[in-house]
């Protein structure tokens, strides 16, 4: 089908010389706090007890004043193809990249915060084009969660979870795909669920990186390694959450820094870059530069640091928690994210698990740490659900 229809149109991405011009100006006129007071210590997460270390922010300022490349990230856009329409009233980006592959499955990317289609443009083209005809092949789409980067911002209240994947299944259809798989982790990992969930009709089944249990699960019968899982789960809600508590409640006043701020943007994303990621000191050891302020620039230039915040206000602890999953589903479970679920839990919403992984590297942002890897397990996942939704 046609793209270029009054429902779907074609997009692109173009940032004014006035406002890369202003987010220069604006770095180079940043006011810095002094530095942490933490222990001297040798390179190690020690260095982060307070927070992104000064040093290390500076460092990644100059370079984003001085050598960043945002128009490479632009024209990577346009290359993978950039498009928007209207659902419910509200206009949505999204990435669309068809195989040349006639037994392609379609296939829905779905990005959390701080994330954005960032996440994916290293990935796609071998999700849509494998090398290895013997694997499977998809028309891949990545939407831009509304309020974030090329999406519009909501007006009103009422754009939570639900309601997104309702879009979802709508979008879909637009492009013709009435049945599709879905993936996501992060706020995409819920809204994949949702998907998953709501609209069995629609969904082959589903990949997720975040299983989120029904609440209030005994920990009786789980292995060692699954009470700690749940063990750093609940510490992580109870002592390094406080961004999401911010977020849910107060998104804002946290939105004036964000939106005001490039240096408070970079720093409060940097913050997660660096300890959600499976690594030793620095999120640099397995994400490029250029790929982190890809992704912070495109919060920037969009404005978008409060009506992406407010997912958090719409939809923080929404997931219904009756809410089961019928179609066949394949969990991943990253060793350094920040949720891990384990699987006799995973269980009680997702009723066919047909595949289950535990990869040995990786954290939160796995398309970005280990993109081959991750390829790799997504296709696995996803060839089982679709074995088993045969």
């Amino acid at each position: 089908m046609s793209l270029a229809t009054s429902d779907v149109r074609a997009f692109e991405a173009r940032a004014s010389d006035a406002d890369l011009d202003d987010l220069r100006a604006r770095l180079a006129a940043a006011r810095l706090p002094e530095a942490e007071t933490v222990h001297p210590t040798a390179p190690g997460r020690g260095r982060w007890d307070q927070g992104v270390p000064l040093a290390d922010l500076i460092d990644l300022v100059n370079y984003w004043r001085t050598e960043y490349d945002w128009r490479s990230f632009e024209e990577r856009l346009d290359e993978i193809g950039q498009f928007r329409t209207t659902i419910d009233g509200l206009g949505i980006h999204f990435l669309h990249r068809r195989s040349a592959r006639a037994d392609a499955t379609p296939l829905v990317l779905t990005h959390g915060w701080p994330g954005s289609i960032a996440e994916f443009v290293d990935i796609v083209d071998e999700l849509a084009n494998p090398r290895d005809a013997g694997t499977p092949a998809f028309h891949v789409v990545a939407p831009s969660l509304p309020g974030f980067g090329y999406s519009d911002k909501p007006a009103t209240p009422g754009w939570g979870i639900e309601k997104i994947a309702a879009a979802w299944v709508e979008l879909m259809g637009r492009l013709g795909y009435d049945r599709f798989a879905a993936q996501g982790g992060d706020w995409g990992g819920v809204i994949t669920t949702v998907l998953g969930g709501r609209f069995p009709a629609h969904v082959l089944g589903i990949h997720t990186t975040t299983a989120q249990a029904p609440p209030g699960l005994p920990m009786d019968g789980l292995t060692a390694t699954e009470r700690e899982w749940a063990e750093e789960t609940r510490d992580f809600w109870l002592h390094r959450a406080a961004y999401a508590k911010q977020q849910a409640t107060r998104p804002q006043t946290i939105g004036y820094s964000l939106v005001d701020s490039p240096v408070g943007l970079l720093a409060w994303i940097l913050d997660k870059f660096a300890e959600w990621t499976d690594t030793e000191d620095s999120p640099f050891e397995t994400i490029s530069r250029d790929r982190i302020l890809d992704d912070v620039t495109l919060y920037w230039l969009t404005r978008t640091g409060a009506s992406a915040a407010r997912i958090y206000h719409e939809s923080h602890n929404s997931l219904d928690p009756e809410l089961r999953v019928d179609v066949p589903s394949a969990i991943s479970v990253y060793p350094r994210d920040i949720e891990k679920c384990p699987r006799p839990w995973a269980q009680e919403r997702f009723r066919r698990i047909v595949r289950w992984g535990s990869p040995d590297t990786g954290g939160h942002f796995p398309s970005l740490e280990v993109p081959e890897f991750f390829v790799g397990d997504l296709r696995e996942g996803l060839a089982a659900v679709l074995a088993a939704d045969r």
